[in-house]
C-alpha cells in the first residue's frame, strides 16, 4: 500500500509536482490581486517596488502608498516561515495549512473590506510559500516569480544542448515546466478573477488544501515505515 501511495503521489517537498502546483498557485494569486485589487502585485515585490517609485515620482502619493503595506507583509511572511521552521517538526505542512486558512478566509471578505487588507494577506501567503518551498531537487527555484527561473532554464538549456550535460537537460525541462505552470496559473487566474470575482481565490486555496493533505499523508506513511 505504501509503495503504491508513493508511486501515485510523488509530492515530496522538492519534487517537480510540488513545484508545478505551487507555481500555478503563484501565477493565479498574482493575476487575482492585479485584476481584483487595484492593480497591485501582491506576490512580486519587485513589481511593487517599481510601481511605488513610478507613482511617487509622478506625485501620485496616495497610489504609491498602496505598494508599501504588501512589501511589509511579505517581510512578515518570511519571518513567520523561519519561525515555524524553528519550532515545528512538520513545518512545511504547517505552512501549507496556514496558507489555506488565509486564502479561504479572504474569499469570504465582503466588497467593502479595503483592498489593502487583501493584498497584504496575499503577500504574506506568498512569502510563506517562497520561504518554505524553494528547492526543485537540489536547485533553487521560486514559485511566485519567474525571472530567476527563466535565467536558470536558459543557462541549463545551453549546458544541456551545447555542453551535452544530461543533468542540465533534466534541469532545463523542470524549470521550463515550472515557468509554463506559472503562466497557466496567471491565465486561469485572470479568467476566473474576471468572471467569479473575489471568490475565485478559493481555487488556489483548494489546490493548497490538496497539497497539504497529500503531503501530510506522505509524511505520515514515511514515519510509520521508519
Amino acid at each position: 500500500m505504501e509503495h503504491k501511495f508513493k508511486k501515485s503521489l510523488p509530492l515530496s517537498a522538492n519534487s517537480l509536482l510540488m513545484a508545478i502546483l505551487l507555481a500555478f498557485v503563484g501565477g493565479f494569486l498574482d493575476a487575482y490581486t492585479y485584476v481584483t485589487r487595484d492593480g497591485v502585485f501582491a506576490t512580486a515585490q519587485t513589481g511593487n517596488t517599481v510601481l511605488f517609485a513610478v507613482r511617487a515620482v509622478s506625485t501620485e502619493y496616495g497610489a504609491a502608498i498602496q505598494n508599501v503595506p504588501p512589501f511589509l507583509a511579505f517581510v512578515a511572511g518570511v519571518l513567520t516561515a523561519e519561525y515555524i521552521k524553528d519550532k515545528h517538526d512538520m513545518h512545511m505542512w504547517a505552512v501549507l495549512l496556514l496558507e489555506f486558512v488565509i486564502l479561504f478566509i479572504v474569499g469570504f471578505l465582503p466588497e467593502y473590506i479595503p483592498n489593502m487588507l487583501v493584498t497584504m494577506s496575499i503577500a504574506y501567503v506568498s512569502s510563506l510559500q517562497i520561504g518554505t518551498f524553494n528547492k526543485l531537487e537540489s536547485w533553487n527555484y521560486n514559485s511566485t516569480i519567474t525571472t530567476g527561473n527563466l535565467r536558470t532554464a536558459s543557462a541549463a538549456f545551453y549546458q544541456a544542448y551545447v555542453g551535452h550535460d544530461s543533468v542540465a537537460k533534466r534541469k532545463f525541462k523542470g524549470f521550463t515546466t515550472i515557468i509554463i505552470s506559472f503562466i497557466t496559473g496567471a491565465l486561469i487566474g485572470t479568467y476566473y478573477s474576471i468572471h467569479l470575482g473575489n471568490r475565485s481565490i478559493w481555487i488556489p486555496a483548494g489546490i493548497i488544501l490538496l497539497i497539504s493533505s497529500s503531503y501530510y499523508q506522505r509524511r505520515s506513511h514515511k514515519e510509520e515505515a521508519s
